[in-house]
């Protein structure tokens, strides 16, 4: 019998969300907790919710956030998440295969958060698509892995994977002038192993301000 991964995105993150009951914590992403939290209230964009930890506290600081993952389960564990939280009036869930469907509006605020995929993504055309729908004076805020973690060997490595670089990414957005560079960081945090041993691992940080 084959063990192999299915390739099809769907199939690829309907099998890894099924695998247990919860595949994150349910807590934000620190570096959107960080890069945010200073920010007006307005419409929000949470690319790739998963299990909607970031729309959750979000919502909690007075966003109205649209959700899109394309996992229906990782969807409906959002949607129990955030009612659970009491603010199911204030966020909405849809389904899009990002890279061949996105949602329609503008937003305030457009997060994606670790965008990454083993299985197809067209990357690049997403934060394309991610920077239009930003409304002017709104915030494009994008975190993804700069590399593996530190205590993973080189044969260890689980699928092969080029990691964005900081001024790559700015190269393939190619924004206008009209779009100020607020936060361009690598930023090192701890990242044990899961069988404990100590390690870190680096993230990239993009965070962009469309000014007209």
């Amino acid at each position: 019998m084959s063990t192999a991964q299915p390739t099809d995105p769907t199939l690829f993150w309907e099998e890894r969300y099924r695998a247990g009951e919860r595949l994150f914590s349910g807590n934000p992403n620190p570096l959107l907790v960080r890069e945010t939290s200073d920010l007006t209230p307005g419409d929000a964009l949470d690319l790739g919710c998963g299990e909607g930890g970031d729309a959750r506290w979000l919502a909690s600081r007075g966003w109205r956030v649209t959700g899109v993952d394309i996992s229906t389960t990782a969807l409906a564990r959002a949607a129990a998440h955030v009612a659970e939280a009491g603010f199911a009036e204030q966020v909405t869930f849809e389904r899009h295969e990002l890279g061949v469907t996105f949602p329609e509006g503008s937003f305030d605020l457009v997060s994606a958060q670790f965008l990454q995929s083993p299985v197809t993504l067209d990357q690049d055309g997403v934060l394309k698509r991610a920077a239009e729908a930003v409304a002017p004076g709104g915030t494009l805020l994008v975190v993804m892995h700069a590399g593996w973690p530190s205590w993973m060997a080189e044969h260890e490595y689980p699928f092969d994977a080029v990691f964005p670089t900081l001024q790559g990414v700015l190269a393939a957005l190619a924004l206008p002038p009209t779009w100020r560079v607020e936060t361009l960081e690598a930023v090192e945090r701890p990242f044990p192993s899961p069988d404990g041993r100590p390690g870190t691992r680096v993230d990239n940080v993009w965070r962009l301000t469309r000014t007209g």
